[in-house]
């Protein structure tokens, strides 16, 4: 990815700076690592959008995608290393969301006390 300035802010904004490349990291960090189960969102992403943006996180090394199937292929999502370390941002954002910004839902019991090694695959 090209990015359109050396500022640390506008390279993040860059990667994360749509409306659905955070909730499709949110939902993969709550366990819906496959892609039906990404369209089930609330938030009712479209599949082109969804096909778009996780292939994006993919060629910037923030997914990795594994096959579950293979006929037909099927895949699922785990976060890699700097995917993981995306995890205090999602925190951030929903601690400020929480404080500022009423009537929203309370995430998942230990999403905020999470750590992105808390994420990393079994070996």
């Amino acid at each position: 990815m090209e990015h359109r300035s050396q500022c640390p802010i506008a390279s993040g904004l860059d990667v994360f700076g749509d409306r659905w490349t955070l909730v499709v990291l949110r939902n993969i960090f709550l366990g819906h690592c496959r892609y039906n189960d990404q369209l089930k969102g609330p938030e009712g992403i479209s599949t082109n959008i969804l096909a778009d943006r996780l292939a994006m996180l993919e060629r910037e090394g923030i997914l990795a995608k594994t096959a579950y199937q293979t006929n037909p292929p099927r895949y699922e999502y785990v976060l890699t290393r700097k995917g993981r370390d995306t995890l205090p941002i999602l925190q951030a954002i929903a601690a400020w969301s929480l404080d500022h910004v009423p009537g929203r839902w309370q995430p998942p019991e230990g999403f905020m006390q999470a750590a992105p090694a808390d994420y990393e695959a079994p070996r």
